[in-house]
């Protein structure tokens, strides 16, 4: 099979023929993936699908097997000019993986599979994605869960993301016998689908635990997903889905008078306060469901902390600036052009 030629149109590589559904290497690498992991990584190989035929076709038509090492260094190249280097990394990520089951399924040879996936990592240091919330924020946001079914399970649900620090995927996912309230680990929360299918038990904190109590009292006891959509005094039996997540936190954000977070910074918010009260950076990773403390590092917002107490340090006496210059900044227009610095300056 002939490599498509590269040749770029509007910022794109001319598009090849569509492949065979059941031929796609695609999906095949999607069907491997846990849930949460799937829809990121499909909307990248949407993106990378439509760069590479100039928005012809999604990632379940475009011909994976096709694709050489030409094509993939203008892909590397497109993604580095559009997104920060961690995003195109795991573009680039997801990319080796689909050509690799290329090569499973016999679209690609050895040497071509070598050559496609024989790209670079990105290089570059970014601020971190997220931030962490304060103890007056997420006092905020408990308050401001209404006294109603739907507050009791909006309450819960904070529970669940800062008190045990699970992803929304995971929370969505807990059922009601997850929650473990008898026998010696009582207090604790089961996740048997984390990342990567990984099963791991966190205990809650002895805070956390009245707003899951009060919650599963007024939930009931029938079997099924521990956070249910509520409609008027009502709750449904089936699961809170991660998209509702989102949303259920904007509205408590909005309403609490909190700067807009996402649920991953509740997890940050996790990682970085139980670091900074002591807990050793393995047992945080263990608790997270993280496969290493490195992951966990990169979690961490205490420094983001400690850099807000060391700039408080510094005193800039901005008030002791004439008025006339205060009066002068109000009237930029009007000011000369600067004079050309001295040798001295």
């Amino acid at each position: 099979m002939g490599a498509p030629p590269v040749r770029w149109e509007s910022g794109a590589l001319e598009a090849p023929t569509a492949a065979a559904p059941e031929r796609n290497p695609a999906l095949v690498y999607l069907a491997s993936l846990a849930p949460g992991s799937r829809r990121a990584q499909r909307a990248a190989l949407e993106t990378m699908a439509r760069l590479l035929s100039g928005g012809a076709l999604g990632a379940g038509a475009f011909p994976w097997g096709e694709l050489r090492y030409a094509h993939a260094q203008a892909l590397r190249t497109a993604l580095l000019e559009r997104y920060r280097p961690a995003t195109a990394n795991r573009h680039l990520a997801a990319l080796r993986r689909v050509l690799r089951e290329a090569w499973r399924l016999g679209l690609l040879t050895a040497e071509e599979y070598t050559r496609a996936t024989d790209l670079p990592r990105v290089r570059g240091v970014t601020l971190p994605a997220g931030r962490g919330l304060t103890p007056g924020e997420l006092r905020a946001l408990f308050g401001a869960c209404r006294p109603d079914l739907s507050g009791l399970r909006d309450a819960a649900l904070l529970a669940v993301l800062y008190g045990a620090g699970l992803r929304r995927a995971e929370a969505a996912a807990l059922e009601l016998v997850d929650f473990e309230t008898d026998g010696p680990e009582a207090g604790a929360l089961r996740v048997r689908r984390g990342k990567g299918g990984k099963e791991r038990r966190v205990p809650l904190p002895p805070s956390a635990l009245p707003a899951l109590l009060r919650w599963t009292e007024a939930r009931g006891e029938l079997p099924g997903p521990l956070l249910l959509p509520v409609r008027g005094a009502r709750a449904e039996l089936r699961a809170l889905s991660p998209q509702a997540i989102l949303y259920r936190l904007r509205a408590l954000a909005a309403r609490a008078g909190v700067a807009r977070f996402s649920p991953h910074d509740l997890r940050r918010t996790f990682v970085s306060d139980l670091l900074d009260g002591g807990a050793d950076a393995v047992t945080v990773a263990a608790l997270a469901g993280h496969a290493s403390p490195t992951t966990t590092a990169r979690y961490d917002r205490r420094g983001e902390r400690a850099r807000a107490k060391a700039a408080a340090l510094l005193h800039v006496p901005a008030e002791a600036a004439p008025a006339r210059c205060l009066e002068a900044a109000r009237r930029v227009g009007e000011l000369p052009p600067e004079a050309p610095p001295s040798d001295n300056a």
